[in-house]
């Protein structure tokens, strides 16, 4: 397996981080005591703040990047792209978004929504990284 379909799994791994870091402080505690509600997750996170509510947050935008992402990496392979262009452009999206997940939970937006940026233009590089007469 090359590292492009690594980095498939580790991005489609991310949001879960993500959650893993929201829920983390609520996980063995009683619901009463406003620990974890498996019940009603969706609620609970809602429920967060500072942080945890941020890397909620994460996990959201994380699994909204994660279809161009994978269809970048398809097309890429689709259109023959050399392997080695694909592997350092699908490494570079994942370390960025590695990047920005640590942004967003730490509240520094603005670097944040560059990391974005940076992240958007690596995945379009990613995608016209093959042959346009192979499409």
């Amino acid at each position: 397996m090359n590292i492009a379909l690594w980095s498939v799994l580790a991005a489609a791994l991310l949001p879960i981080v993500c959650v893993f870091l929201a829920k983390a402080a609520g996980i063995g505690r009683r619901r009463s005591e406003g620990g974890y509600d498996n019940h009603d997750p969706r609620s609970w996170l809602a429920r967060q703040q500072g942080w945890r509510q941020r890397a909620n947050a994460a996990q959201a935008n994380s699994f909204e990047a994660l279809p161009f992402f994978i269809g970048a990496v398809a097309i890429a392979f689709a259109t023959g792209a050399p392997a080695e262009r694909v592997d350092l452009l699908a490494a570079a999206f994942v370390g960025l978004r590695i990047v920005y997940i640590g942004l967003y939970i730490a509240d520094l937006a603005t670097l944040r929504s560059l990391v974005w940026t940076l992240a958007l233009a690596v995945n379009i590089a990613l995608l016209f990284s093959g042959s346009p007469a192979r499409v």
